[in-house]
């Protein structure tokens, strides 16, 4: 398998205040399954959907402090320099350059339309 290039849409990401009625839903809908994943203090549950061998998605906890939402994620070679040349093109910066425990750095957008994307850069390996 061919890993996917820079600027792929690779992940997708649903922010709910009840998590676990999201979960039910997409469960029951589309047969996705979930796994905690210990990397943003219990926030987060990785989507595997069916024939996928591994997550490509998850449910974020807004615990109400963010909006309710559904956004798409672009694989970036450097998250920094991503956000940068989105503002030049004028985007609006959401969430600036994050980098989890792990070493996941993401950060999520606004384009110039309104619409909300993230960008993020996996961990070195």
């Amino acid at each position: 398998m061919t890993a996917p290039a820079f600027g792929s849409v690779t992940w997708f990401q649903i922010g709910s205040a009840d998590p676990a009625a999201t979960k039910g839903f997409y469960s029951e809908m589309f047969d996705w399954s979930f796994e905690a994943d210990d990397d943003l203090e219990g926030r987060y549950q990785l989507a595997t959907t069916p024939g996928a061998s591994h997550p490509t998605g998850g449910i974020f906890d807004t615990r109400g402090e963010f909006p309710n939402h559904a956004i798409f994620f672009v694989l970036v070679e450097d998250t920094h320099k991503a956000v940068a040349e989105a503002e030049k093109l004028g985007a609006k910066v959401l969430v600036p350059p994050t980098t989890s425990p792990k070493g996941l750095v993401f950060a999520d957008l606004e384009d110039p339309q309104g619409n909300h994307f993230g960008v993020f850069t996996p961990p070195a390996s």
